[in-house]
């Protein structure tokens, strides 16, 4: 079949998808897509293809708990730094049946992870990172930053000024998208599966598209020509005019860089 052939049966295809009414219980519907109600915590499942069998099958339909995970001997990672996600390396070699990403509440989400280490603990729960279209679908409604006040109230407010510190997921009631999604401002960056040329420079969104100016780090490209891996929605320490937490937040990293602000979500 010739490319334009195919070009038309993939937009065909697309625009014959029904949107969606049902996801797992750890995830929203957003159009044709199921995207993690939370930011992701990362575990370690010991003897995942035997013994916790059962585990990772409740981690892959969406039902998996913290006393579960407990009870199977899974440890959380991507807590501390250095990073310990190893053996599973940063280029998401030696990942698999080893990371599991999870959607849970009231736990601190996991950062210092690769987009390769992210995208390795979405496979091996069934799931993938979402596209930069699919993150911006999914977090509209969730309320932009009153940029005049010097903090946000520390309550409800969506994670924007706390020191580089993330909270629980679901711990800011407020930080809630139309479709009933957490944290998808504030709190850890959050990797989306679009590569780009890496940039030079950080601006912000002009005044007709956000008046809060929210972060746009995608201005020039680098000679090299080294790919950038898409983050959206800013990080829990936004208060500079360049680093301005919103939905429209958006920022590029190496796909290898760990880093305390990086953490993701999957969707299905």
């Amino acid at each position: 079949m010739s490319a334009a052939l195919l070009l038309l049966a993939g937009t065909a295809r697309a625009q014959g998808a029904k949107p969606l009414t049902r996801c797992a219980p750890d995830a929203v519907v957003s159009g044709t897509v199921c995207m993690d109600k939370y930011e992701a915590s990362v575990w370690r499942v010991p003897n995942a293809t035997t013994t916790n069998r059962g585990l990772v099958l409740k981690i892959q339909q969406g039902k998996a708990t913290v006393a579960l995970l407990t009870a199977g001997g899974a440890t959380q990672l991507g807590l501390v730094y250095p990073p310990d996600y190893a053996p599973c390396a940063l280029n998401g070699q030696n990942c698999t049946d080893d990371i599991f990403a999870v959607s849970l509440p009231g736990v601190l989400p996991s950062a210092f992870i690769t987009w390769f280490q992210a995208q390795a603990a979405c496979e091996n729960a069934r799931k993938r990172l979402p596209t930069n279209a699919e993150w911006q679908a999914a977090v509209a409604g969730t309320p932009v930053p009153d940029w005049s006040k010097p903090n946000d109230n520390g309550t409800t407010d969506c994670n924007t000024h706390s020191a580089h510190q993330a909270v629980a997921t679901g711990s800011r009631s407020g930080c809630t998208s139309a479709r009933g999604a957490f944290d998808m401002v504030g709190n850890l960056q959050e990797w989306v599966s679009d590569w780009v040329p890496q940039s030079t420079a950080c601006g912000a969104w002009n005044t007709d598209v956000s008046p809060t100016g929210e972060q746009q780090c995608m201005g020039g490209a680098a000679a090299t020509g080294e790919p950038s891996a898409l983050l959206r929605g800013g990080y829990a320490m936004s208060s500079s005019p360049s680093f301005r937490a919103g939905p429209l937040a958006v920022f590029g990293a190496a796909p290898s860089d760990p880093s305390y602000q990086f953490g993701f979500r999957c969707a299905r």
